[in-house]
């Protein structure tokens, strides 16, 4: 009974990890729990496990090594970066203009209210890439108007919730951040290969509010003529917007000889830069050549994607690292919550207190995890896994086809963090033995585990949601009239068509890989087999590197000699023998046919 525990003490050890986890035990404390009892176990059982376990007590010296290796990891620092950069953001009233200004200008169409949602969410995610961030900002803005005016309860906080976990797969993701870790690989690579499939997904919720308003036309009507403080004047931002792409052509144009690829962003910058001021200036001055819209619009639209591109466009162009990116992004939060006017120690204070909260749960869940593989590794945990999932009928699908099952099952249960922590490092060994590309393997992950975010019942986006919706009556203030609350049936029930619209989402990805692999540029591909690697020869005459030749085998007792005398004047010698003869005057090459001869 002993031997078999021995011998199969890998699974029994995952087993008790999810046993751990379902019990409601806190996952950092878990995992070291775990890899602690069962290392003592390891240790105490590697006699009788024929050579499966590789346990003993001199390897809890390695520990601290492995610790120093979580806290001294470059690549986690941009968390803390990107968390300060969010909050503040969504301090800032970032989140409350963009909504305002974008429902005004979706506002007279039918389901406008949604497809501002949509459109906001995408630009939080590229700006805070934290999704509680995003869930509560909206929920707070965006639900009451969309309740006030008719919208289905279940289509608005559905809407919301899915909007808030595109921060999972839109760059500057946080999740982005842990699994180029753990999968060893860059963060650059790893936002560029997830940029497509997240403006996809965003593109399909989109889709989807377009079908919801031909199927249920009075589920999203559109905004009341009263309710466009703003008027009308869409012509007016459209011919800003040519005026625009026109002077950011121009500068294409001018900068091209100097500047080669970078003058399409040079002269884009300078066109939106251009269109900024003069909505500035038509404003401050009180000019009134555009409309109020599209004043409000650009104003309102061109600082966070300013931010966007200091953060994104500078990882992108190698100018930056993710981790400098994101200090950029935190001074740039800082930047513009202060010409807001909303920068003060509140806020600063608040957005410190997330951001030590979240990296500490980080850290911890790190520290357990680095716990539980050192155990997991020594009893051979890994080989086991690698044999499963390598076994698994279909080779390459059936392996994808079984991880997001399982991945999307977990998520019932357990954060994206803790995922990316326990279940990543154990798929790593069985896809590289695949050959997948790591990169699309990790943003199909990332794709699938938004899932964790959304299905009921442990979705930390509807809890978000739950926490800022009306539980009970109110009182519109801009109607005056009596609204119900939205219950929690209400907000689970929402969630569901977008759960179903992730999973099409992964399978898209794992049909058209490209969406992803267009990380690798456009360089021709190698193949090794058209290599040819040409060795200098080692000659005994006419110059170049010689070996001298002792009479049989390889003897070296000089090395590797030059000829003497200058190369470059032709007046080099050829090496000579003790006795002064050349390499001519001695006697014929070996046959190299027949074994050397050591006598």
């Amino acid at each position: 009974m002993m031997a078999f525990i021995a011998e199969n003490l890998a699974p029994i050890m995952f087993v008790s990890l999810i046993v751990f986890l379902l019990l409601g035990y806190p996952v950092a404390f878990s995992l070291a729990a775990n890899g602690l009892l069962f290392f003592v176990v390891g240790v105490e059982l590697a006699p009788l496990s024929a050579g499966s376990i590789n346990l003993s007590w001199p390897l809890l010296n390695a520990l601290p090594d492995r610790f120093w290796g979580v806290m001294s990891n470059d690549t986690l620092l941009a968390i803390p970066f990107f968390t300060f950069m969010g909050i503040v953001l969504e301090r800032s009233g970032m989140a409350e203009d963009l909504l305002d200004t974008i429902g005004q200008l979706f506002g007279p169409i039918r389901g406008g209210l949604a497809y501002a949602v949509i459109f906001v969410g995408a630009l939080l995610a590229a700006t805070t890439g934290v999704v509680a961030a995003s869930v509560i900002a909206m929920g707070l803005i965006s639900l009451p108007i969309m309740l006030r005016y008719g919208y289905d309860r279940r289509v608005a906080s559905g809407v919301i919730a899915a909007s808030g976990t595109l921060a999972q797969i839109i760059p500057p993701s946080l999740v982005l951040i842990v699994l180029a870790d753990q999968l060893g690989r860059s963060v650059g690579d790893m936002y560029a290969g997830a940029l497509i499939p997240g403006l996809v997904l965003t593109g399909l919720y989109m889709l989807y509010i377009l079908i919801m308003t031909f199927v249920r036309r009075d589920s999203m009507p559109a905004l009341p003529l009263e309710a466009r403080t703003l008027g009308s004047g869409v012509t007016s931002l459209i011919i800003a917007l040519i005026v625009a792409a026109g002077i950011a052509y121009a500068a294409h144009v001018y900068l091209s000889p100097t500047h080669g690829e970078n003058a399409d962003i040079l002269g884009a910058t300078v066109g939106v830069g251009f269109i900024y001021v003069v909505a500035l200036i038509d404003r401050t001055m009180k000019i009134n050549a555009m409309s109020r819209l599209a004043q409000q619009v650009i104003i309102v639209l061109i600082p966070p994607l300013a931010l966007i591109f200091l953060v994104l466009g500078t990882i992108f162009l190698g100018i930056a690292t993710p981790t400098e990116g994101g200090a950029m992004g935190a001074v740039g939060a800082l930047v513009m919550a202060a010409a807001k006017g909303r920068l003060n120690m509140d806020v600063v204070r608040s957005a410190l207190t997330a951001t030590t909260r979240l990296s500490s749960f980080v850290l911890f869940i790190l520290i357990g995890a680095r716990v539980f593989s050192l155990t997991f590794y020594g009893v051979n945990g890994h080989v086991w896994v690698e044999h499963l999932l390598v076994s698994m009928p279909g080779g390459e699908t059936g392996f994808l086809i079984m991880v997001n099952l399982l991945v999307f099952f977990l998520a019932f249960f357990l954060d994206f963090f803790e995922l990316a922590f326990i279940i990543v490092p154990l798929l790593v060994p069985a896809a590289n033995a695949l050959g997948i590309d790591l990169i699309w393997f990790g943003v199909l992950l990332g794709i699938n585990m938004q899932t964790s975010f959304m299905h009921p019942p442990f979705g930390f986006a509807l809890f978000y949601l739950r926490s800022v919706a009306a539980k009970v009556p109110y009182l519109d203030r801009v109607t005056g009239k009596v609204t119900q609350p939205v219950t929690t049936g209400q907000i689970y029930w929402g969630a569901v068509p977008f759960v179903g619209i992730q999973i099409i989402m992964v399978a898209l990805t794992i049909m058209f890989p490209q969406m992803v692999m267009h990380y690798k540029g456009d360089a021709p591909a190698v193949d090794p087999a058209t290599i040819n690697i040409v060795v200098p020869g080692f000659g005994t005459g006419g110059g170049g590197l010689t070996l001298p030749d002792n009479g049989g085998g390889l003897g070296l007792p000089g090395g590797l000699q030059l000829p003497a005398g200058n190369p470059l004047d032709g007046s080099s010698q050829k090496p000579t023998d003790q006795n002064g003869a050349t390499g001519e005057q001695k006697k014929p090459a070996n046959d190299l046919s027949a074994p050397p001869s050591f006598n």
